[in-house]
């Protein structure tokens, strides 16, 4: 007795051939075969002639369909069920496919067949065989029926001809969500069949047989799902393909349409798929709409996403760019938030260190940000945080703009970053990212920045604080320049800063001149003068990495150049003055010819109790004013004297200065304390015990005793400086005025009771000559330096102290050399006249207030004519003519 069931018709094999499934139980599947017929079969190694298209008839009429199958036999040894089907509309089968010519009747049908019925059955099919021959249908049509199949998609020709291009097909199998067995209808004697991707999306895997072990990999969550999802709307549908790429295993990543639409959108709805970055570039404009689906599926927790959490809008947030960390990172300030936040920009990175192809373009590439950001007011849009890993703190991931121009794209745009490929579930990304990897694309494709292969020459500035040599030749280069362009390398204090030259390829310490700022706290907050971060933070956050323009004017002993920095045309040291984190040191201001401006600047911040100045009481200004006057006459801008003073002692030279001052001790009292002193020192130091090294690196403005490199003598010095990468400190040694740089081994702590400078204070004294202004030019400073040795060396001297400026702790002296009798020479024959008359010195044209007065003018007007005779005979500076001629 024959056998009934129902079956929904989920895929067929060939013309002769159904894969039904239950409608009750959609994964049970069974076989079923038309009884007493045959069809050419499909194969991988070539279909038979007439293959596909007696499958096609019957795959039109009957895939997705119901149909009531009656079994009329099974062969025992497979267990293979043939029969007759029957479609609801009373469509017959295999009746329809022999009357439209696909299949044949099998000619040993019915030989052991004794029932009346099945042999006129038989008959039936056989008549309708007999008259498909007769008018040539499908196999009988007399025509070649051979299609050429390619199992892959070959070479690279295929993309060339076929890519951006939409072609028919039929989804012969599904392997997964995400993978699909694609039989593309190129033409009607050519189909090519390559495994297809789904382009834009990923699905989770299914199970499946590892080939190396054997042993099954379980499927991935969901991953069953995606494929049955798939299964019920693409098997053997007969779908659009649009071709945009292959992978670089030479598969196809393909859009497969289906009648509603593109099926990875409906995937990605459903929460069965995720974006697949990869595709992102093949795709263009058409990976948005699937990232709307994604983003929507996310909102929704659906499957994938339901451990999602939906970050919350941040907006953007206005912000000054700081400083430049690297060409993927900043530090930006909010208005009014005295906190430095530091960001990173969303999906990109800059060329990395450790990459020999990106690492050369380091610095081009901070230096394209910098020129670009710096100072600048920007927008913030935090996408993101990166929780800490890997030696990297945590940090926040923004899309940061700047006059609506996305700087994250600009550094992808001409080459300087590259686009970070993110994890699935990853979604601290930029919005647009898909953006970014179509802009890396064409970067590469243009060869910009670091995709060149071609890195410039890393740029090498020569250091002049090194060289004290090349710095006094480059002294007089930049003396001779004005407003010369530079870039603020680094802030070491609010007066003190690291700076760029390109024009010159130099690099040299910048030390603002006619001010004092206080010191700089050190790294770890230990250390500085009240008010000196609050000076170096202005500094970072006005100069730090700025185009600027500096004016030099002098150097300082260790190879600092000093002068003037302007920052967007405005003189830093006057916003230092008028925010009271820097007083104005009026010898230096005047020197360089910006005292006016300065003093205004100071008596502003005063007036407005800033900074240094937030206890300013102007009568105790007024009451201090008056104790000068009585100790030294009156305020320098009001000295006059009617008689020279004769304030005459003995001196001795101890050194000279980088900028020209001297250092001299006053022999008598003080002298023979500091001789007792030295003697008790000595004798402290050649004790075993009193060895011990300094237990941690010297404190700046520490007193220490340090071994002078030149005798091995320890001496009272101050540290002014320290070197921690070399282990040195570059000390001071108060009793004489000189400096030098040694070892941090070369140190111990100074014992402050026994020879501290309560007990006796540092003996040297900061003098300068009277009347008597050295010349500029390195190589002529140098020669007058060199004269003042030979002229004052190991001698015993007098000096005239004709001003003493105790607001700069400055003595003005005239020198002179006492005869073998030790009477002193006439009035005007000093070492002064003598440094002038030799041609390194001249007489300033701009004098002091003091200097002006009436008991100097006979005095005065005798070293011009000895200056003026000098410049008759050529000596010194002025060997080639007036310098001080216009």
């Amino acid at each position: 007795m024959s056998k009934t069931f129902i079956g929904n018709v989920k895929s067929v094999l060939s013309g002769d051939t159904l894969i039904l499934t239950s409608p009750n139980n959609p994964t049970a599947e069974r076989t079923f075969s038309l009884a007493y017929v045959s069809a050419p079969h499909l194969k991988r190694e070539g279909d038979e002639p007439f293959a596909f298209q007696s499958r096609e008839y019957l795959r039109n009429l009957v895939v997705g369909k119901p149909v009531q199958c009656t079994v009329l036999y099974t062969i025992p040894t497979t267990g293979r069920e043939f029969g007759t089907a029957q479609l609801k509309d009373g469509t017959l089968l295999p009746d329809e496919l022999i009357k439209a010519g696909w299949l044949k009747v099998r000619e040993d049908a019915g030989r052991k067949e004794e029932s009346e019925e099945l042999l006129d059955r038989l008959e039936t099919l056989r008549s309708l065989e007999s008259e498909a021959k007769s008018n040539f249908k499908g196999l009988w049509s007399g025509v070649n029926g051979t299609i050429e199949v390619q199992n892959d998609l070959g070479g690279p020709e295929f993309l060339t001809q076929w890519k951006g291009k939409t072609v028919d097909g039929i989804v012969e199998r599904v392997l997964s969500g995400d993978r699909l067995l694609v039989r593309l209808l190129l033409s009607d004697k050519k189909h090519v069949q390559p495994l297809t991707l789904l382009a834009g999306v990923r699905t989770p895997s299914t199970e499946r047989t590892l080939p190396s072990t054997g042993a099954t990999q379980p499927a991935e969550e969901y991953g069953n799902e995606a494929k049955a999802f798939v299964e019920t709307r693409l098997l053997q549908r007969q779908v659009k393909v649009e071709i945009v790429g292959a992978s670089a295993q030479g598969q196809l990543i393909a859009n497969v349409i289906h009648p509603r639409g593109n099926i990875a959108d409906f995937l990605l709805q459903e929460g069965l798929a995720r974006c697949n970055d990869f595709h992102s570039t093949m795709l263009g404009e058409k990976m948005a709409p699937l990232r709307a689906a994604e983003k929507k599926a996310q909102s929704q927790k659906v499957r994938l996403h339901k451990h999602h959490v939906v970050k919350a809008e941040t907006g953007d947030k206005e912000m000054t760019v700081t400083k430049i960390i690297g060409a993927d990172t900043i530090l930006v300030k909010a208005k009014g938030d005295s906190a430095e936040k530091r960001i990173s920009f969303s999906s990109i990175r800059g060329p990395r260190t450790n990459e020999p192809s990106e690492g050369p373009f380091r610095d081009e590439a901070k230096e394209f940000l910098r020129s670009k950001l710096i100072g600048k007011h920007v927008k913030v849009s935090v996408d993101g945080t990166k929780p800490p890993s890997e030696g990297f703190e945590a940090r926040d991931v923004a899309t940061v703009t700047e006059k609506g121009k996305n700087i994250g794209l600009a550094l992808v745009e001409a080459g300087w970053a590259s686009v970070i490929r993110h994890r699935k579930d990853d979604t601290d990304r930029a919005p647009n990212y898909d953006e970014l990897l179509a802009a890396q694309e064409t970067a590469k494709e243009e060869k910009k920045g670091m995709w060149s292969g071609k890195p410039q020459k890393a740029k090498q500035y020569l250091d002049l604080s090194d060289n004290i040599q090349k710095a006094k030749i480059m002294l007089a280069t930049l003396q001779r320049q004005k407003r010369v362009p530079a870039i603020v390398d680094f802030c070491k204090a609010g007066s003190r800063f690291t700076i760029l030259i390109p024009r010159e390829n130099v690099k040299l310490t910048l030390v603002l001149g006619g001010i004092r700022a206080p010191r700089a706290p050190r790294a770890d907050g230990q250390g500085g003068e009240p008010f000196g971060k609050e000076a170096l933070d202005l500094a970072n956050r006005r100069c730090n990495q700025r185009d600027c323009e500096v004016n030099i004017h002098d150097m300082d002993k260790v190879g600092g150049f000093i002068g003037e920095l302007y920052i967007g045309r405005e003189n830093f040291a006057k916003v230092l003055i008028e925010e009271g984190l820097a007083s104005v040191h009026a010898y230096s201001a005047e020197k360089s010819g910006n005292s006016v401006e300065l003093f205004a600047a100071e008596k502003k911040a005063k007036e407005a109790r800033n900074g240094l100045w937030h206890d300013y009481d102007p009568s105790q200004e007024e009451e201090n004013a008056d104790e000068g006057a009585e100790e030294n006459g009156t305020p320098e801008a009001e000295v006059t004297f009617d008689k020279k003073p004769a304030d005459y002692r003995d001196v001795i030279i101890t050194n000279i200065d980088g900028n020209g001052r001297l250092k001299i001790q006053e022999i008598g009292k003080g002298t023979a304390a500091l001789e007792s002193l030295m003697s008790e020192f000595r004798k402290f130091h050649i004790d075993s015990k009193n060895s011990k090294p300094l237990a941690d690196a010297p404190k700046t403005g520490e007193f220490v005793s340090a071994k002078f490199s030149a005798d091995g003598q320890w001496y009272r010095a101050r540290v002014r400086a320290n070197d921690r990468t070399a282990k040195q400190a570059e000390v001071v040694y108060v009793d004489y005025g000189n400096s030098e740089k040694i070892a941090w081994s070369s140190l111990r702590s100074l014992d402050q009771t026994k020879f501290g400078v309560q007990k006796l204070k540092a003996q040297a004294i900061d003098a300068s000559l009277s009347f008597v202004q050295l010349p500029t030019a390195a190589h002529y400073f140098e020669d007058a330096v060199g004269l003042i040795y030979e002229l004052t060396e190991g001698k015993r001297l007098v000096g005239n102290f004709d001003f003493v400026d105790s607001k700069e702790n400055i003595s003005y002296i005239t020198l002179y050399d006492t005869k073998g009798d030790g009477s002193l020479p006439g009035p005007n024959d000093s070492i002064n006249k003598e440094i002038v008359a030799s041609g390194y010195g001249m007489v300033p044209k701009k004098l002091k207030a003091w200097e002006r007065s009436k008991a100097f003018e006979s005095y005065l007007k005798h070293l011009r004519e000895v200056e003026g005779q000098a410049k008759q005979d050529r000596q010194g500076m002025w060997e080639y003519g007036d310098i001080t001629e216009d």
